[in-house]
């Protein structure tokens, strides 16, 4: 992190192996084309030869610096949590921090990714039937999109996690927040696809660094629709044989795109425009 003029609004992300991250790209388009002087820097822990133990400082820099704030990715969105003054109420009932913004001396955590993954889904697939949805995935960022899908009107969110304990967390803190049995923890996955409208994917797997699917192809119906959150490459190998077996489909760009959308609001005061930033986003190339 360097000096630059003070008239420029600064941010940036924090997390590990973050070089392909395209929401530089994304945050810096839509400040120029707002007339901000608006500069976002990749703070990558993997760069740095740094671990979490890092982030204290780090974020102190920032601070130092004259950041307006910071995004936070993985696998700093829960150790985040300590160093802060305060948190968004949605922050708060998720347990996870992704946007931290530098407030009159106070550092104040926000979460933007469930409204990011809410924002894509309305528009991705308006119509389809929501009683019961499979998640893959209760980590940071599967937190954020369990609460979207309730948010959402999906009535029961079956969440499977390679830590069965922390799928029972998660549920056991959403239906605490929703309602009983709105979400709960699975055990067996077949039968959990059986009775499912939807699947949403929030694994790292699909990812450049971890290939493959997440479940057997053969649990994928036409029935199913399946929602995505990776995005680089934004045409995962899920979705690939999701669309091949017959089933409608969302990519993790939506997500990528609107979460940006809110984090611009929050660093700068400012409503972007967001058909522009997705249309940023697609001029990217598929990843």
């Amino acid at each position: 992190m360097t000096h630059i003029r003070p008239t420029t609004l600064r941010v940036g992300l924090i997390g590990a192996g973050i070089q392909a991250s395209r929401t530089p790209a994304m945050h810096m388009c839509e400040g120029a084309a707002q007339k901000l002087g608006y500069a976002y820097e990749l703070i990558d822990l993997e760069v740095l030869g740094r671990g979490v133990e890092a982030l204290p400082e780090l974020i102190e820099t920032a601070e130092r610096l004259g950041f307006a704030g910071l995004n936070i990715t993985h696998p700093c969105k829960q150790a985040v949590i300590p160093l802060l003054h305060a948190l968004s109420d949605d922050a708060r009932a998720l347990g996870a921090v992704n946007t931290v913004v530098f407030e009159g001396g106070r550092r104040i955590g926000h979460n933007t990714d469930w409204w990011g993954f809410a924002e894509s889904f309305r528009r991705g697939l308006p119509d389809v039937r929501k009683d019961r949805a499979v998640q893959l995935g209760a980590g940071g960022a599967g937190a954020a999109v369990a609460h979207a899908a309730l948010t959402l009107g999906i009535g029961e969110l079956a969440i499977f996690d390679v830590d069965q304990a922390r799928a029972e967390a998660t549920a056991a803190s959403l239906s605490a927040r929703f309602g009983a049995g709105r979400a709960v923890a699975g055990t067996d996955l077949l039968a959990a696809m059986d009775a499912a409208d939807g699947l949403i994917h929030a694994t790292p797997t699909g990812m450049a660094k971890h290939p493959g699917l997440p479940l057997p192809a053969e649990l994928l119906a036409p029935r199913h629709w399946v929602a995505e959150i990776v995005y680089f490459p934004l045409e995962t190998e899920l979705l690939r044989v999701a669309r091949a077996r017959g089933c409608r489909t969302l990519d993790g760009g939506g997500m990528a795109v609107f979460q940006a959308v809110e984090a611009f609001r929050l660093f700068t005061g400012i409503t972007p425009d967001a058909d522009r930033m997705t249309r940023h986003f697609a001029s990217l190339g598929p990843g």
